[in-house]
């Protein structure tokens, strides 16, 4: 039977490429857009461009912040963010530092700063993932893959046993993580062509 897998909309998101990956994936997916219409799913995924403060406003008012930290934290449902998904996991961002993040991880989002070598912010196009621990997310994927980027911040944890993986591009960032059934991404598995989409099928076996 296929995993009912719950995609959050609130307004600032792609929903389409990454249900289409969900479904390419074995997941039957369903695209929610209030706290009311979550309806016991076995996973979620949390997408998202743009900025965090426009992201954390919308997830109030449609009441998933709460929705979403009852199926989470509470029952345990397994739960993905992607890019900005992935920043609103944290306490506080630079980019709207008047405004509170999810906070079900110890961590501040702060903005990229370029380097002699990776000069260019945003963060645009593919780049090397290293794995800094084993990870079912990571199962039958070699440290060292490509994925596809697109950010102009990063996830900063407080205690980084939380990351699993890192980028080396602008000296280094989180680009996953975990913790209980909290899962990040700071690339785009549905935009990441065969790696992304092994990526994508063992959240779903979680």
């Amino acid at each position: 039977m296929s995993p009912r897998v719950a995609i959050v909309d609130y307004g600032l998101c792609n929903v389409d490429s990454v249900r289409r990956a969900v479904e390419e994936n074995g997941g039957d997916a369903y695209v929610v857009r209030d706290g009311n219409d979550l309806d016991r799913p076995d996973h979620i995924v949390l997408p998202g461009v743009g900025a965090f403060g426009d992201a954390m406003h919308n997830l109030v008012d449609r009441n998933l912040d709460k929705a979403l930290a009852r199926e989470v934290l509470e029952v345990g449902v397994p739960m993905l963010g992607i890019c900005l998904g992935m920043q609103l996991l944290a306490t506080s961002s630079e980019e709207s530092p008047e405004v509170d993040g999810l906070g079900w991880i110890d961590a501040t989002v702060q903005r990229l700063q370029p380097t002699a070598t990776d000069r260019r912010v945003p963060h645009l196009g593919w780049n090397d993932v290293v794995t800094t621990q084993s990870h079912p997310l990571f199962e039958g994927i070699e440290s060292g893959t490509d994925f596809y980027f697109v950010h102009s911040y990063h996830v900063c944890p407080v205690d980084s046993s939380v990351t699993i993986a890192t980028s080396t591009y602008c000296d280094g960032f989180t680009a996953a993580l975990a913790a209980g059934p909290v899962f990040g991404v700071q690339f785009h598995p549905e935009k990441s062509q065969r790696a992304g989409f092994a990526l994508l099928s063992n959240f779903l076996g979680l």
